[in-house]
């Protein structure tokens, strides 16, 4: 079977995976145009704060399977070849599903992800904001439920869907991860938006030195900065 560009999203109790738990998590195969959706007991109260954002509450996941028990379903639906993409993968969706999976003693397949959050920030670098709920609006994709994971994956399909147009999905993962390429533009902090060639060198070298850029993702602009500092 060729590649399979699968969209997802998670929602969860909190921001730590070490600590929180998923309780919503949804799947689009846009090849073969099917969804897999379901809520997720976390086995542990979900915050007041955390239901503001999703709307899931305790009584929503209540008699909701364990994650343990969604597996074997949601691997049978990522099989194969899959490209998993996700907004904000690489620092929040790959490491809750890593820590499920950690919980249950089961191995995470060796997936190739797509983060069209950082795809957003290195290929619309002209844009001041690069959330989901921006690029709906600048994309002009039809409205739906806001962190929700299932509405979230079909407005996230529609948005990279028009980023990309007709780019096949492997070329897509190769310019993304491509060892190669330079970020000209300051993606975060006080000079977000600034070309690097016009920050203060005093601030390039104490983000180089201060272990900032030693975050997930951020490899890239780590590479680009050692060109120019």
């Amino acid at each position: 079977m060729a590649p399979r560009a699968i969209y997802y999203d998670t929602e969860t109790t909190g921001v730590k995976a070490d600590k929180d738990r998923i309780i919503e998590i949804a799947f689009y195969d846009a090849t073969l145009q099917k969804k897999y959706c379901t809520f997720i007991d976390p086995k542990m109260p979900i915050p007041p704060e955390s239901s503001q954002i999703s709307g899931i509450t305790d009584a929503m996941v209540r008699g909701a399977p364990a994650f343990h028990e969604v597996i074997d379903a949601m691997l049978e639906f990522c099989s194969g070849d899959a490209y998993l993409i996700a907004h904000n993968n690489d620092a929040f969706d790959f490491f809750f599903l890593q820590e499920e999976f950690k919980r249950t003693e089961r191995q995470l397949p060796e997936y190739k992800y797509i983060d069209t959050l950082k795809w957003a920030r290195r290929y619309r670098p002209d844009l001041p904001k690069h959330s989901l709920q921006y690029l709906r609006e600048v994309y002009q994709v039809g409205e739906r439920t806001a962190h929700r994971a299932l509405d979230d994956v079909m407005v996230l399909f529609e948005i990279f869907t028009h980023m990309i147009g007709d780019l096949p999905i492997m070329t897509a993962y190769e310019l993304l991860y491509s060892r190669s390429f330079l970020i000209r533009y300051m993606p975060f902090g006080k000079y977000k938006g600034k070309p690097l060639e016009e920050i203060p060198k005093h601030y390039l070298k104490w983000l180089m030195e201060s272990g900032a850029l030693d975050k997930q993702g951020n490899q890239d602009l780590k590479a680009s900065l050692a060109k120019i500092t």
